[in-house]
C-alpha cells in the first residue's frame, strides 16, 4: 500500500489554500505556480474536493476557492478520502474474499493496518500542518502519534 500523487497533491495543495486563504478566495493558478502541480490536475482534484464540502468556489474576476470550513474541522483523512484516494492494504478492498473467495490468514493484520493508518491521517488536521509550517523556515515536517493521547505530535526539522 502507498500513496499515490492523487492524495500527496491534494494534501499538499489543501495547506497551500489554507496558509494563502486568509484574505480571500486562492487561485488555482497561483497554488499550481506555488507548489508545481499542474493545473489541470488541481482543477481535477478541486472537483472532487468541492463535492466533499471541503473547498468552496467564486467565479469571476477576482475568484477562486477557500476552505468550507475552519482548517481544525478538516483532517487529511477527510482530504485522502474526497479525492477517491485508496487507503486500503488488503488484497480484497476489505471485502475478505482474499483468497478463493475466503478471508486470508493475514486479513485481519492488513485491516489493523488500515485502521491505524485512517486513524493517524484523520487526527492531523490542516491546522496542525499550517501552524506547523509557520513555526519554521524548513518545508521538513515530522509527525508522530503520540499513543497514549491519540493526537498526532507535529516537529520540524
Amino acid at each position: 500500500m502507498r500513496l499515490t500523487t492523487k492524495g500527496r497533491f491534494a494534501v499538499m495543495a489543501m495547506v497551500d489554500l489554507a496558509l494563502h486563504g486568509g484574505k480571500g478566495p486562492v487561485t488555482l493558478a497561483s497554488i499550481s505556480e506555488r507548489q508545481k502541480i499542474s493545473l489541470s490536475y488541481l482543477e481535477q482534484l478541486f472537483g472532487k474536493l468541492r463535492k466533499h464540502d471541503i473547498v468552496e468556489s467564486v467565479r469571476g474576476p477576482g475568484g477562486g476557492y477557500y476552505l468550507a470550513r475552519q482548517g481544525a474541522k478538516i483532517s487529511v483523512a477527510d482530504i485522502i478520502v474526497a479525492v477517491d484516494e485508496p487507503l486500503d492494504a488488503t488484497k480484497c478492498g476489505g471485502k475478505g474474499n482474499c483468497q478463493e473467495e475466503q478471508q486470508c490468514l493475514t486479513h485481519d493484520l492488513w485491516m489493523g493496518l488500515n485502521e491505524t493508518i485512517y486513524n493517524y491521517l484523520a487526527a492531523v488536521n490542516l491546522q496542525h500542518l499550517v501552524e506547523s509550517q509557520q513555526s519554521t523556515k524548513s518545508n521538513v515536517i515530522t509527525v508522530t502519534l503520540d499513543r497514549k493521547a491519540k493526537r498526532p505530535v507535529l516537529t520540524s526539522v
